[in-house]
């Protein structure tokens, strides 16, 4: 589990290809992943990933066939910078929101314009994840926990303040680029608790 507020910037030192999925080599600066340890998760991005054979400069990772997929870890090359978020501890303060590093899908950001010192975001969900998302309610792109300012139709807007684009990698993202898109947990429960209901009732 994760918090959504990301803890550094790191970046994909090294991609394999192993037989239709991928084994990355992700790589963290400042002795971010001191300590890590074998089987442990971090959020790279937003993905769940399970850390290989971790040293203080970084780790190695399997990919999956359906993560390569359904998220924008296909896209990405040696040198992409991704955000970097090491799972939950009792100790770690929940800055965010509950953040399950399973990504939903792909968000693509439509267009992106100043607003004072901060950045409005407009994003294009697929379809069939517009119904989790509301105003005010909460999403996590690329692994940053956010609030939602509007919702129209499969379209979303998001603020940065400018301490995000500084420590995340949305402040260099432009439009028609895709973003990894999990929705609130929250929402997925109540559907599914909603859903069960119905079928109790008839």
């Amino acid at each position: 589990m994760f918090t959504g507020i990301v803890e550094s910037i790191g970046r994909i030192a090294g991609i394999e290809r192993r037989g239709g999925d991928h084994r990355l080599r992700v790589a963290a600066q400042d002795g971010y992943l001191h300590r890590l340890h074998e089987g442990d998760s971090v959020a790279v991005s937003g993905i769940c990933l399970t850390a290989m054979r971790p040293d203080d400069d970084g780790f190695f990772a399997d990919v999956s066939v359906e993560t390569l997929l359904l998220t924008t870890a296909g896209d990405w090359q040696p040198g992409t910078p991704v955000n970097l978020e090491r799972a939950v501890t009792p100790d770690k303060p929940l800055g965010g929101h509950l953040v399950s590093g399973h990504v939903d899908g792909r968000a693509r950001l439509l267009e992106r314009s100043a607003d004072a010192r901060s950045w409005r975001l407009r994003f294009e969900a697929p379809a069939g994840l517009a119904r989790y998302i509301a105003r005010k309610g909460s999403v996590t792109l690329d692994g940053v926990s956010l609030t939602v300012n509007e919702v129209e139709g499969a379209c979303f807007g998001v603020n940065i303040v400018p301490h995000t684009c500084g420590h995340t990698t949305l402040g260099g993202l432009q439009p028609q680029q895709a973003v990894n898109l999990e929705v609130d947990l929250l929402a997925r429960y109540l559907e599914r608790l909603l859903a069960a209901r119905d079928t109790e009732d008839t």
